[in-house]
């Protein structure tokens, strides 16, 4: 198993690469890995370099440290940063870059979450396809605490995730939500005892590496149509990563691994 280390933001973001799983780790444990500006970029470079490399398949983000996934944004930035209504749209701007390519990326993505996973960072772990929680997670939104709102695209994700009246209970009442309480409302899809979430993380990333990535690709943008409005959603797109599973070499393959009884070996093509 061969493991690759680069660092980005000033070391507070790193991008690892081992077989075909990628992991963001934000890397600020002195803040609950707070997301900074820099930080934002940094994310954005390190999806770019993830969805550039083939051997890729499956993307992991997590926090470092065992008490955060991200505590919501580095709030020591805001008075320079997002002091009003006009710094918050420069400060949007700043971001944007980092939320866009994560809410596109075209591979799927875990987030992995320990400890507090708060504000901004429940939005990042919402941007993610799936949420694996540790029994030790903290979820909430404290933006009704701090005078400040969240935009559109993270309550959309947020209401589609959990619907309206869990929504707004986190959005209104600002309180912190255990693990157990997040799977049930739907806000992750697992949680599991602190002693197995490596293991868990592992084989769920594993499990999903292993798949034929053109399949998962389509499911992908199967999922977003279906929760796109209708004049918006790519059905255009859709139909045409359905062609390509059919057309693929992994579709022969899964079809002669099934009649063989052995594993497929999916490459992509």
């Amino acid at each position: 198993m061969a493991t690759t280390e680069r660092l980005f933001a000033g070391g507070k973001m790193l991008a690892r690469v081992t077989d075909a799983i990628g992991t963001v780790l934000f890397n600020q444990p002195e803040k609950h890995n707070a997301i900074s500006l820099a930080m934002w970029d940094g994310l954005a470079e390190i999806l770019d370099a993830f969805a550039a490399d083939p051997a890729i398949r499956v993307v992991v983000l997590r926090g470092a440290g065992e008490r955060a996934f991200v505590s919501g944004a580095d709030i020591s930035q805001f008075d320079a940063e997002r002091n009003d209504a006009e710094a918050q749209i420069h400060y949007e701007r700043r971001t944007r870059a980092g939320r866009a390519r994560l809410a596109s990326f075209d591979k799927p993505v875990i987030a992995a979450v320990r400890g507090f996973c708060l504000g901004g960072g429940l939005g990042i772990a919402l941007a993610a396809d799936l949420r694996l929680a540790a029994s030790d997670a903290v979820f909430g939104i404290p933006a009704a605490r701090l005078g400040l709102a969240y935009g559109f695209d993270m309550t959309r994700q947020l209401v589609a995730t959990v619907g309206p009246a869990a929504a707004r209970m986190l959005l209104y009442s600002g309180e912190r939500i255990d693990a157990a309480e997040a799977m049930r409302i739907g806000l992750v899809n697992r949680s599991v005892p602190v002693a197995e979430f490596e293991a868990a993380l592992s084989s769920l990333a594993e499990r999903i590496a292993a798949n034929a990535p053109l399949s998962i690709a389509a499911a992908k943008r199967a999922v977003a149509a279906a929760l796109a409005d209708p004049e918006t959603r790519d059905t255009a797109g859709l139909e045409a990563a359905i062609r390509a599973c059919f057309d693929s070499g992994d579709y022969r393959e899964g079809r002669t691994a099934f009649r063989e009884k052995r594993p497929p070996r999916f490459t992509g093509r």
